[in-house]
């Protein structure tokens, strides 16, 4: 029995509310469980300096917790002066999942950042800001197409997240924060509508695990992303 008790194969409660934030071009509060995450969209009309004069636009991300989004009050990074490996790793991640599902010459030279802060953790923040992330970029296309700043919509797929891990030695589906810190294995998958793989970090944590359980992981991946798609759409369309 998993300590939610959930089945095996089941998520955790999930909702999307669009247009949280006032003021940016798109948004979405994704919460999967008690995990909460705000996914803001920006728009700036330039790149990088070592994109310009390339004609093709950049989306990247940046990610933060709130200082008491987890158990005990963690410093503010700017305080620190400088983002833990962590931060600069998840952020990265969310970057490169977008930037596969956007056809970047069809956006000009324009910049779209997702700014994905965790108001509360307990597991799968990096998954559920990815989820929430596709949610708020295509609002925020949506807005530059309204205002014929794009003719052509540049998303070209969808993309959702999700975490699987082996917990008690079983398989099982979106772990919560109790099940991650004591899984044998976990890993979070990144995956498009189309069916295909953008990236899988997966680890073994106390034991490792073989063909047949990555197998089974990969496969309640399919089946978790598949009810985050749905999600996404519904959200989108409301």
């Amino acid at each position: 029995m998993r300590p939610s008790g959930r089945k095996f194969d089941q998520l955790r409660e999930v909702s999307i509310e669009t247009g949280f934030s006032h003021h940016a071009e798109g948004s979405a509060l994704i919460r999967m469980g008690r995990t909460e995450v705000l996914c803001t969209a920006s728009v700036e009309g330039k790149v990088p300096g070592f994109m310009r004069g390339q004609g093709e636009g950049w989306v990247t991300a940046e990610y933060g917790m709130l200082p008491r989004a987890t158990h005990t009050r963690g410093d503010r990074e700017a305080a620190r002066g400088k983002q833990s490996g962590r931060t600069q790793e998840i952020q990265r991640l969310i970057g490169r999942s977008l930037r596969a599902v956007v056809d970047r010459k069809l956006m000009g030279e324009i910049t779209i950042t997702l700014d994905c802060d965790v108001l509360n953790a307990d597991g799968g923040t990096r998954c559920a800001s990815i989820t929430g992330a596709y949610v708020a970029l295509c609002l925020a296309v949506k807005k530059l197409r309204e205002k014929n700043v794009l003719k052509v919509n540049p998303v070209i797929g969808q993309v959702a997240a999700v975490s699987c891990g082996i917990y008690q030695g079983v398989p099982v589906l979106d772990l919560d924060y109790v099940e991650d810190s004591a899984a044998d294995a976990d890993a979070n998958f990144i995956l498009t509508g189309a069916g295909g793989i953008i990236e899988i970090q997966a680890t073994a944590e106390k034991a490792t695990f073989d063909d047949a359980a990555f197998a089974a992981l990969l496969a309640l991946a399919r089946s978790g992303t598949a009810q985050l798609f749905a999600a996404q759409s519904a959200a989108l369309q409301g």
